[in-house]
């Protein structure tokens, strides 16, 4: 529909596979604190719907950091396992809001782990 007129505008509006998984990328960089380049994203077919499969690395805060104040595990959002179970709302719903793609699940594989000073990310 046209805002401007408010009729129906014949045609068809298409979201391509390279621009969600630019979406994906960026909603899993920030959610987990790493550079969009770092994180691979795979599409496929859940009965319909969208599953969206991310391998990344995510930031940690360097472990002599973390021998001296454990406290800093809690800055980044607490354990790992713990952000990226977080972490799959949080892209699910960014990715949805950004793009208006239903996805029925995200799932996250862990790869590595990138050594950061910085705390909590969004």
């Amino acid at each position: 529909m046209s805002l401007a007129t408010g009729r129906l505008l014949a045609g068809h509006n298409r979201i391509g596979t390279q621009a969600l998984t630019s979406v994906a990328r960026a909603a899993a960089a920030e959610a987990l604190g790493v550079s969009p380049q770092d994180v691979r994203a795979d599409w496929a077919d859940d009965d319909g719907l969208l599953a969206l499969s991310l391998v990344m690395p995510i930031a940690v805060p360097p472990l002599t950091a973390v021998l001296r104040d454990p406290g800093r595990v809690a800055a980044f959002g607490g354990p790992i396992w713990d952000r990226a179970v977080a972490a799959k709302e949080q892209i699910l719903r960014r990715v949805t809001e950004i793009s208006g793609a239903e996805l029925s699940r995200v799932d996250i594989r862990i790869s590595g782990a990138t050594v950061s000073e910085g705390g909590r990310v969004r």
